[in-house]
């Protein structure tokens, strides 16, 4: 299988903006794992301005554009340092692609990063993708890294998309607020009502929530991609979902007849 993997700056980092070494540790092994088993795995990453945040000491995210822009710079260094040392320690190798949104609308662009990420899974390695915040600006910006890892999904043929966060997948209600909420395993559709379940605006150092997580569904049950939101405390679960077991809420990709997945 090709999975494209989402994981966010929840997982990634502390409120502090300190990486979650726990966290990220495990990710980078399950990943490892999968990918010995001969699945080719495409890793999109938050986390360069949150982790920016730490190594500069700031005490919040900051709001305006040249300072995120140089948080970014300064944490997508740190968030590629310790991806290629982790990924390392398993003999597997990392590359970077750092997308605008209109590497998606110009079509040489587009033909472009498409032939990137082919040669890298050819090649054996791990394509990690970001936005390139040190230089997107709303003009040019996708918005967020969920709705990223769905046109990533998609532009590669993937048969899967996983985006993991910081909430076991949709529920019935809030989770925070009411502790009777039920996980809702299997969405074939989004209906009105998934749409009102998505509530609230993320964590702290991210910019996604599950509005965000609903519109990247969309992309890729349209493309007849399925995608699985899960929590990325417990990355093992990677495992279960890859096996089409129950680990989260899994979107149900619209499959056409005699549909052939090329890249």
């Amino acid at each position: 299988m090709r999975i494209v993997v989402k994981v966010g700056t929840s997982t990634l980092a502390y409120p502090t903006g300190c990486l979650n070494i726990r966290h990220v540790e495990l990710l980078v092994k399950t990943l490892c794992d999968l990918k010995n088993a001969g699945h080719e795995i495409v890793l999109v990453s938050s986390g360069a301005i949150g982790m920016g945040v730490g190594r500069l000491s700031l005490k919040v995210k900051p709001q305006d554009m040249p300072t995120k822009q140089a948080a970014a710079s300064v944490g997508q260094c740190e968030l590629m340092y310790t991806y290629d040392k982790l990924f390392g320690e398993y003999n597997h190798i990392v590359g970077q692609i750092l997308l605008t949104g209109a590497d998606f609308t110009h079509a040489d662009r587009k033909e472009n990063f498409e032939n990137t990420i082919r040669r890298l899974l050819e090649l054996g390695v791990i394509p990690i993708v970001n936005e390139n915040d040190t230089i997107a600006t709303d003009e040019i910006s996708v918005g967020d890294n969920d709705t990223l890892a769905a046109m990533c999904a998609c532009s590669t043929q993937a048969d899967l998309l996983v985006l993991l966060s910081d909430i076991d997948g949709l529920y019935t209600e809030d989770p925070h607020k009411n502790r009777h909420a039920q996980l809702i395993p299997l969405v074939a559709e989004i209906t009105p009502e998934i749409t009102k379940l998505a509530d609230g605006e993320g964590s702290g150092l991210g910019t996604g929530g599950m509005v965000t997580k609903l519109h990247a569904a969309r992309i890729a049950m349209e493309h007849g991609v399925d995608m699985v939101i899960a929590n990325g405390a417990r990355p093992q679960k990677l495992y279960d979902i890859v096996a089409g077991r129950s680990g989260g809420t899994r979107f149900r990709g619209k499959k056409e007849h005699g549909r052939e997945k090329q890249l």
